[in-house]
């Protein structure tokens, strides 16, 4: 990367992605989100779409830590569908065939759950836009798997950084790694004034007990 390295990263995204909105912090009016959980922060990492500068800072930092960390990638493979356009821009910047993860095979046709091509042996890097308890991302995954191939790594824009989901993937045996993550976050939002320090303890208490604002 021309500019910000890797170690810069996570503060620069978080920035950005405070910049156009697409994280949101609450400690005192926490969001609920689909499942019930109250949470103090609210991601939408689908609006980084509309802005073309961060998605190019998104893929550059994708592409980097792949040629870094994981020079022998085959295939990029996005999840359905948040990850789709993010694999698009990196599978392009590497010069690599890409593929999408559905959720779950498709009731006709060929009742394919990997759309594209992934060969069984080949290395394959799944991106994906968001961790949470890391469920849909590591189900991407096993179907790669499942298809004879290697996953190398499970490559994220951002994870809120929950102890669970972090075992879930060693338990698994999957890499992941993300550009970004709720520590940078929200050391980026109090220095920018956004959050006050006496909400930056009950931010990170959040973390470790998502439970901390009930359901």
């Amino acid at each position: 990367m021309s500019k910000i390295t890797l170690s810069e990263l996570p503060a620069a995204i978080a920035g950005k992605l405070l910049d156009i909105g697409a994280v949101a912090l609450s400690p005192g009016e926490p969001f609920t989100w689909t499942s019930g959980l109250k949470s103090p922060i609210y991601c939408d990492n689908r609006l980084t779409m509309s802005f073309p500068d961060i998605r190019d800072l998104i893929a550059e930092g994708f592409a980097s830590i792949i040629s870094e960390r994981f020079p022998d990638t085959e295939v990029i493979a996005g999840t359905s569908t948040a990850g789709i356009p993010h694999a698009a821009f990196v599978s392009q910047k590497l010069n690599l065939p890409m593929a999408y993860i559905r959720d779950k095979a498709k009731g006709h046709g060929k009742k394919n759950q990997i759309e594209g091509q992934i060969l069984p042996g080949q290395k394959v890097v799944v991106i994906e836009d968001l961790i949470s308890t890391g469920g849909s991302s590591l189900k991407a995954a096993q179907a790669v798997r499942e298809a004879g191939a290697e996953v190398v790594a499970v490559l994220a824009i951002f994870t809120y950084q929950f102890p669970a989901a972090a075992q879930a993937f060693a338990d698994d045996g999957f890499t992941l790694e993300t550009l970004s993550n709720y520590t940078a976050l929200i050391e980026t939002a109090h220095q920018r004034g956004i959050v006050s320090s006496g909400d930056l303890d009950k931010l990170n208490g959040w973390k470790e007990n998502p439970d901390q604002y009930g359901r």
